[in-house]
């Protein structure tokens, strides 16, 4: 394949992801390629400012990628067939589920040569609570339909263990061709170190508001350490909507009382919250694929505490150079824990903020994350 002047298209479930989560990578690509984006109605005008200034190509739909809707998903898959077979792409990339499952499907019937579907976590349709679930076992059945071996296929992985998992549900097999990536990346200096604020302790938490990600969890560590440190201040951003998995009424009315966490929606800029927080919390038993949220706090230099789950824990380090702390997943008893340590401890608060960076800058800087993905692609 030619190393310049490849037409690349790329499919997403989301347009905020376009620029937040692969912003760097198309500027690479625009550089000598030409490239396509497959997405959903763009509603951030920074967006479409943006991906016009790259010369992106934008074909938009209506894709509701949190959503069952057989209508709204056939639409889409027709809508994508007619793209595919107009632009002729080189190379095909889509990530998340849907794009991927139907996706990766199209681009084999149109013969693109260049099949790269990245899964950027496998989601709560793999977790135990799952399995006896019929949409997850349609969906699991959807996804080993897509990846059939295929010479042009290579699958993108953000961590080991989903991969590990679609081999042990006979999903993938030894013969696939796979690559696994250190996540999405961070930008390095879009998202700038910042001293801690060590004199007043503060809990952050950003994540959209739906049960595996720990909603819970977070509120009850709040609630418990607030019994003996009412000053303590938690906040939370993230966005409430439709889903599958979206917390209860009754949770979200707590939460947006206001009297222990103070819930700030869905912003478009984090940094300043990440500044202003002490420590960053996740709590996630998701099934991620690595956690943008944490990778953007290590780069800001933020101690962090995760869940002992898949995709949260690549992003503690060993104890040699601790920048944050694994719990049990929804362990709240423990989670209360390690938050009081660092009640009670902040000199490491910083420590394990300055390792944090340190880890981002040697694992996950953006421009290392994206070489290895120009030579999935076969554009290097």
């Amino acid at each position: 394949m030619n190393k310049t002047g490849q037409r690349i298209l790329i499919v997403c479930d989301s347009s905020r992801s376009l620029m937040d989560f692969r912003g760097k990578l198309i500027e690479q690509l625009v550089q000598h390629h030409k490239v396509y984006v497959f997405t959903p109605r763009i509603t951030q005008q920074s967006v479409r400012e943006k991906l016009a200034l790259l010369k992106v190509g934008v074909y938009e739909n209506e894709l509701d990628g949190s959503n069952v809707s057989v209508l709204s998903d056939i639409r889409y898959i027709i809508q994508l067939y007619k793209l595919i077979k107009k632009l002729r792409p080189d190379v095909f990339f889509p990530y998340t589920f849907k794009p991927v499952i139907y996706g990766t499907v199209l681009a084999k019937l149109c013969r693109v040569k260049k099949i790269t579907p990245m899964l950027t976590g496998l989601g709560y349709n793999f977790t135990p609570n799952a399995k006896k679930g019929l949409l997850s076992n349609i969906t699991r059945q959807l996804l080993k339909f897509s990846l059939m071996n295929n010479r042009r296929l290579r699958i993108i992985f953000q961590n080991k263990d989903d991969y590990q998992t679609l081999l042990l549900h006979n999903i993938l097999t030894a013969k696939h061709k796979v690559a696994i990536v250190n996540g999405s990346g961070v930008d390095l200096e879009h998202y700038e170190y910042a001293p801690p604020d060590i004199k007043n302790v503060s809990f952050l938490m950003i994540s959209r508001l739906i049960n595996a990600k720990g909603i819970y969890e977070y509120y009850e560590a709040a609630r418990n350490i607030h019994l003996q440190h009412p000053n303590i201040q938690f906040k939370l951003i993230g966005a409430y909507g439709k889903n599958v998995d979206t917390i209860s009424n009754e949770l979200y009315s707590k939460i947006k009382s206001g009297k222990t966490i103070t819930y700030l929606g869905e912003v478009d800029d984090v940094r300043p919250h990440i500044k202003n927080a002490s420590v960053v919390v996740l709590p996630s038993y998701y099934g991620e694929g690595i956690p943008r949220c944490l990778l953007e706090s290590m780069a800001m230099g933020r101690a962090i505490i995760t869940s002992d789950s898949v995709g949260c824990r690549e992003t503690i380090e060993s104890a040699l150079a601790a920048n944050g702390f694994l719990v049990p997943a929804k362990n709240v008893p423990e989670l209360v824990s390690k938050m009081k340590f660092y009640l009670s401890d902040s000199n490491a608060i910083c420590s394990n903020g300055v390792n944090g960076l340190a880890f981002a800058r040697k694992k996950f800087d953006v421009n290392l994350v994206n070489a290895e993905m120009l030579k999935i692609m076969q554009l290097n």
